[in-house]
């Protein structure tokens, strides 16, 4: 399951936060090459932070994933949710940052997606 977590110091009052998370969430699926039922984006606003010694307009991403990662996808991925951030919220590409985590399955995954499994019957 790729899980998306983006943090911007953006205000996101007044902002159609919606189409932002499902763009993301399509790009995720679609770069990483796994079903979109799989992905969760979570987007956080108004975040203090400082990016370069400013305050301006910036967002920090992490990315996990149980595979599917390369620095390929990697780097098709932090082109395309930049993308969005900047046609979105204004946030220049140069002022954000993803960072990736590809996962190995735990047990308890393993067990969470059978469960899962016997749901969807």
């Amino acid at each position: 399951m790729p899980c998306l977590n983006v943090s911007t110091n953006v205000n996101l009052e007044g902002v159609d936060t919606s189409a932002i998370l499902a763009e993301a969430s399509k790009t995720v699926a679609n770069v990483i090459g796994k079903p979109e039922a799989y992905v969760m984006v979570v987007l956080k606003g108004s975040v203090p932070m400082a990016f370069g010694g400013t305050q301006e307009p910036a967002a920090y991403g992490e990315l996990v994933s149980i595979g599917g990662l390369n620095p390929s996808v990697n780097k098709k991925l932090s082109a395309g949710i930049a993308s969005i951030l900047e046609s979105k919220l204004s946030i220049s590409k140069s002022r954000f940052y993803l960072k990736f985590h590809d996962s190995k399955a735990h047990p308890a995954q393993e067990h969470a997606q059978c469960l899962h499994a016997l749901h969807q019957e």
